[in-house]
């Protein structure tokens, strides 16, 4: 599986030019309900693989949401009602079935009855095909394996259908690392879990790690010069990094 793309993550600045006319555009001329989950889930998504959005940050459908629910008071007609809005997470036994030799039962109702409201929280997930996280861009489908185990079919924010993947729930899902500002590295100390953005000639992924050592060092006009030495939990290397290629964990 061929994922050299880095995720996204600095913090959400605002859309691009074409991407504001192109919105403008649909509030004239769509004839959908602009508000509805679905269709700001297809139009952030057409912006975050576009080559204009090469390098910026990912756009959520909710960002697109709130910009046309802006736009109510300049042109009511086109938008519909926000009460409308989906608010559940959405199952599709369909999207990625259980393989030969791992037959699953499916959930049981109740159980999918339990899931809560996770339209506002942001995953991650760790790929079995080469041990990194990657951003989650929708949960497809839920089952419970022999072992009892429950597994979620995800798909990773920037590929297509055929990357999907069955994940254990307990061990490879997780809530969305956190991108580290200049001022939060005194947050950091040693035997921290992070997750580090490891650059090399042929990839460039995220993997978990852990801090062994932190030279502290005096902070400047570029902000942090704090240099980190981090060992990476899947291979045990080491490798001395600066604080923009480090997330946390959310508990800060």
């Amino acid at each position: 599986m061929d994922r050299l793309r880095p995720r996204q993550r600095p913090v959400f600045t605002g859309f691009t030019e074409p991407e504001v006319e192109k919105m403008e555009k649909l509030l004239v001329e769509s004839k959908e309900e602009l508000l509805s989950k679905e269709f700001c889930q297809k139009v952030a998504k057409s912006f975050n693989i576009s080559a204009g959005r090469a390098g910026k940050p990912i756009i959520k459908w909710t960002l697109v949401h709130s910009w046309f629910k802006s736009r109510q008071q300049d042109n009511p007609s086109k938008i519909a009602s926000s009460a409308n809005v989906p608010k559940n997470l959405s199952v599709v036994p369909e999207a990625c079935p259980p393989t030969k030799e791992r037959e699953s039962s499916q959930e049981p109702r109740e159980a999918g009855e339990k899931l809560s409201d996770l339209s506002e929280l942001e995953f991650e997930a760790r790929s079995s095909k080469d041990g990194a996280w990657y951003d989650v861009e929708m949960f497809l489908a839920h089952r419970f394996i022999s072992s009892g185990e429950a597994e979620v079919c995800v798909r990773f924010v920037g590929f297509g259908a055929e990357e999907d993947e069955w994940v254990n729930v307990k061990k490879a899902v997780r809530e969305r690392s956190v991108p580290l500002e200049h001022s939060d590295c005194h947050k950091l100390k040693g035997g921290d879990l992070v997750l580090c953005f490891q650059e090399r000639r042929d990839q460039a992924i995220y993997y978990d790690a852990h801090i062994v050592e932190i030279q502290r060092r005096m902070h400047d006009i570029r902000g942090c010069r704090c240099l980190f030495l981090i060992r990476y939990n899947h291979d045990n290397t080491e490798e001395r990094v600066r604080l923009r290629r480090l997330c946390t964990r959310p508990t800060f």
